[in-house]
């Protein structure tokens, strides 16, 4: 059984933490490029930054504070390093094929909220990927307009 991707929901980037920063990058995301702040990001302990949706479907996450971050579960395993999150119809059967895989992943649970839980593993060339349940996060319009 292949892993069933749905969509790209977000690219996660690295910024610097400070208020300036962050003030900077809001008003270049949201001034000079048009997009909409999502102003219902949680509060992420230890991770300043913020999210930025793009339409119908997608983010850009941008993420600061020191690395390793309160949420890395060893060296490489750092869900606030870039990476690329897409959004899969079932997660524990995405759990299960990349078990049945012998894929090497690790998971984090409820950083982003109560029931999430996001599975990141790194392709050949070292690049982080994030899976995540396809309704449990705000990388939609749907989700956003449903958690207000």
């Amino acid at each position: 059984m292949a892993i069933k991707v749905l969509e790209l929901h977000h690219q996660g980037v690295r910024i610097g933490a400070d208020d300036k920063t962050i003030e900077d990058l809001k008003n270049f995301y949201t001034g000079v490029l048009g997009l909409e702040h999502d102003s219902g990001r949680p509060e992420i302990p230890g991770i300043p930054g913020m999210w930025i949706n793009i339409g119908e479907v997608g983010q850009i996450h941008l993420i600061g504070g020191d690395l390793p971050s309160p949420f890395a579960q060893g060296p490489g395993k750092d869900p606030t390093t870039p990476h690329v999150a897409l959004a899969v119809e079932n997660i524990v059967e995405t759990k299960a094929e990349l078990d049945r895989l012998g894929a090497d992943y690790w998971s984090l649970k409820g950083a982003t909220g109560p029931d999430a839980e996001q599975l990141f593993l790194k392709d050949p060339c070292g690049n982080m990927v994030e899976l995540h349940q396809f309704d449990k996060c705000r990388c939609r319009l749907k989700s956003r307009v449903k958690a207000a």
